[in-house]
């Protein structure tokens, strides 16, 4: 270990520990927050028996959603058009899941 007489040295490398301090706890952090939405994907995906493909987990969003636009048609009482988004729902969700 060598000593420095230059306090601007010795700023610098305590100001360059805090930041690779912080660098390496956001790279820890995001690092976890990546395994657990990729565990979160691969358990969704399984339980449903679809492909753990981005677009089919969009396709099966968007099928939920055209469920739910279903179930909102419905309480407004538009019945004919609540049928029909669900039933659009359903096909979707039905052509996916295995």
């Amino acid at each position: 270990m060598t000593t420095t007489s230059n306090p601007f040295e010795w700023l610098g490398a305590a100001l360059g520990t805090v930041i690779r301090v912080i660098i390496d706890s956001l790279m820890w952090l995001f690092d976890m927050i990546t395994g657990a939405s990729a565990a979160f994907i691969n358990g969704f995906s399984r339980a449903l028996g679809v492909d753990s493909g981005i677009l089919t987990i969009a396709a099966v969003i968007l099928g939920l959603f055209l469920i739910y636009l279903g179930v909102q048609r419905m309480l407004r009482k538009r019945f004919v058009a609540g049928v029909i988004w669900i039933l659009l729902g359903l096909w979707l969700l039905s052509a996916l899941i295995r």
